[in-house]
């Protein structure tokens, strides 16, 4: 009896032993393995995720920088462009004006005129009152020609005492008539200075701008026709 129990136990624990390394391989170190796996798969994800999402706040920010940079391009060279005192277009914003204005005639067989104008008076102005009047009658004579062009038209100040206005579709004997108008709409300011009356007046000079025109030529072109009128003007008074 008792052999017979000493060789169940030995024949139960060789059992256990055998079965033991099976209980390890289904066991919770196979099923961790599996858990470790996955987190690792998640972790992976989430990295991709936030480094995605990183990215489009990156490419958002450099956007918003992008866009803040054109703007202050923008303004600095509209402020190279414009005359101060005026707040009209200065010789070189004009003249960008006017090329980008020649090519669109040559393109599309466009009509336009181009006016100089100079004022008569303003030096003895400047000297008898000061640049501060000299310049109330600059800022008159700008609103005195804006008030005789239209929106699509252009004025610039091409420096000092002369300023010039490019017409859109308008024949010559249109533009001489609206170089006259301006003449006599400048000619009509007066201004008191210390209890003086003065006046300035302006001679005007027109070129007509065609396909075959280039910008130094219709700017030459106006300036000396303004010259001729200017002289005349003096003989006329």
């Amino acid at each position: 009896m008792r052999m017979k129990k000493t060789t169940a136990a030995a024949s139960g624990a060789a059992k256990r032993r055998k079965g033991a390394p099976a209980a390890r391989k289904s066991g919770p170190g196979k099923t961790g393995a599996k858990r470790a796996g996955t987190k690792r798969v998640g972790t992976a994800a989430s990295t991709r995720g936030a480094v995605a999402s990183g990215d489009k706040s990156t490419i958002r920010s450099l956007r918003a920088q992008l866009a803040r940079a054109q703007a202050r391009i923008e303004e600095l060279q509209a402020s190279a462009e414009t005359d101060f005192l005026l707040d009209i277009l200065n010789r070189r914003g004009f003249e960008r004006e006017l090329a980008r204005s020649l090519s669109f005639i040559k393109r599309y067989q466009a009509s336009g005129a181009l006016i100089v104008l100079d004022v008569d008076r303003l030096k003895p102005i400047n000297d008898a009152f000061g640049h501060a009047a000299g310049d109330e009658v600059l800022k008159a004579i700008v609103a005195a020609i804006s008030d005789q062009v239209r929106a699509s038209d252009v004025i610039g100040r091409l420096g000092g005492d002369e300023f010039a206005v490019l017409l859109w579709n308008l024949s010559e004997i249109d533009a001489r008539a609206k170089a006259a108008a301006l003449e006599e709409a400048i000619d009509r300011l007066t201004f008191m200075f210390r209890d003086s009356q003065v006046t300035a007046g302006a001679s005007a000079g027109v070129a007509i701008l065609t396909a075959h025109s280039d910008i130094d030529r219709v700017l030459d072109e106006a300036d000396r026709a303004m010259y001729v009128r200017k002289a005349q003007r003096r003989h006329e008074s």
